[in-house]
């Protein structure tokens, strides 16, 4: 297989593949902007109404726009051009972000902006992260899968390092409206890069579905990703235990946001430290994630990843201490690193491309059912009783989570 457009069968190393490299830094870029928003739009919220359920509010407002998206993503993602979409999706969420801080400075502070704002660049952002899931195989070689997500991964990371650090010194000296400024800039940078790019169809996977490019229900389109999932015995274990560990997570940050602003009395600028220094968790995890997988498996890797995130976040509920907190933040964010580059290079091997917008989208759809619920819980349960117990429980409970998948195909999975 070669994504090169040459004639031999080498694929191009990851270094030389152009393609890759433009999509590899404009994400990386995006990234960046993005955890402006991670850090500006949670801080928005608290600096206007000092409330952390109406930071969960938003949370699982933007949960919901994911869910609701997952019914016609991945059938979009299938049909259409990926990069295209792409591309549309990023236009989409540059005039979204970029109307907060128009309003905010044009005509003052209006809170209610950002409920809609939110849950609609949701529907663009699944759309867009379904897309660019299934549009790595058709940049990369079929082996390479693996190492390229490692390598978006650990981008991803330093952009999430950088960035909340950044955004909350922007944050302190110009406001977190600014920050969202920045974030809808990079969107148009993202246009740009991807306008450059080519995808190739993905060859080498598994063999085709012979009815595949015949016109169907988008229901119907629907059902056959959800049904592959539920056949294939790993994908379908992973995709029940993910949609408890998203109804306990999704609501995280902004507890964590909120325990370091109220508990621990420190400024924005040490969120975004905060925020910034537990990405470098998801840059270990990033670079040392292949040689795991090939060393302990798939399954094991996975459930050792959520282990630690057991303890890491139990920990943070039992001691009350900003180093505490911040180690708690980096082992969380090494964990979920590590799960998802296992999972989504997992299913981007074994799923045939002409399915992987529907596989990739009905995986999500499924597991972020329950998401928006949970963070309207659990920041509701820290609202009414502190971070501490809600803190603990979500840690037992992930503990809980790991033992069941200890009973699932995943104890056995071995590398693919």
């Amino acid at each position: 297989m070669t994504l090169s457009g040459s004639d031999t069968h080498t694929p191009v190393p990851l270094r030389h593949n152009r393609d890759f490299g433009i999509f590899w830094a404009v994400q990386a870029l995006s990234t960046l902007g993005s955890s402006f928003s991670l850090v500006a739009i949670p801080l928005l919220v608290l600096h206007a109404t000092g409330s952390v359920a109406q930071m969960g509010l938003i949370t699982g407002i933007a949960g919901a726009g994911t869910v609701a998206s997952g019914l016609f993503a991945g059938v979009l993602v299938d049909r259409a051009d990926r990069r295209l979409l792409m591309i549309w999706c990023d236009l989409a969420r540059l005039l979204l972000y970029a109307a907060v801080p128009a309003v905010w400075w044009t005509a003052g502070e209006h809170v209610w902006l950002l409920y809609p704002v939110i849950g609609v660049a949701a529907v663009f952002q699944m759309v867009f992260d379904v897309a660019c899931s299934a549009a790595v195989p058709n940049i990369v070689a079929r082996e390479q899968i693996t190492a390229a997500n490692s390598r978006l991964q650990a981008t991803y990371g330093a952009g999430f390092v950088l960035g909340p650090m950044a955004a909350g010194l922007v944050a302190a000296l110009a406001g977190p409206v600014t920050a969202v400024a920045v974030d809808a800039v990079t969107f148009g940078v993202s246009v740009v890069g991807l306008l450059l790019i080519r995808l190739r169809p993905a060859t080498g996977g598994p063999a085709a579905d012979p009815i595949a490019g015949r016109p169907t229900a988008v229901w119907r389109d629907l059902a056959v990703g959800v049904r592959f999932l539920w056949r294939t015995p790993v994908l379908r274990a992973i995709t029940l235990l993910y949609t408890p560990v998203t109804f306990l997570s999704l609501g995280l940050v902004d507890v964590f946001i909120y325990y370091v602003r109220h508990d621990l009395g420190q400024g924005d600028r040490v969120v975004g430290g905060l925020l910034g220094a537990a990405s470098v968790g998801s840059i270990v995890a990033a670079v040392i994630t292949p040689a795991v997988r090939r060393r302990i498996g798939f399954g094991p890797a996975w459930l050792a990843a959520y282990l630690a995130c057991g303890v890491a976040i139990a920990a943070a509920g039992l001691v009350y201490h900003l180093v505490v907190v911040l180690v708690a933040a980096v082992v969380f964010a090494f964990g979920e690193t590590m799960a998802g580059i296992s999972s989504a290079s997992l299913r981007q091997t074994v799923t045939p491309d002409h399915l992987l917008g529907r596989v990739t989208a009905g995986f999500w759809m499924v597991h972020h059912a329950f998401g928006p619920v949970g963070a309207l819980v659990l920041t509701s349960a820290v609202a009414h009783a502190g971070v501490h117990g809600p803190l603990i429980a979500v840690g037992v409970s992930f503990l809980a989570i790991v033992a069941a998948g200890l009973l699932t195909p995943l104890r056995a999975a071995a590398s693919r």
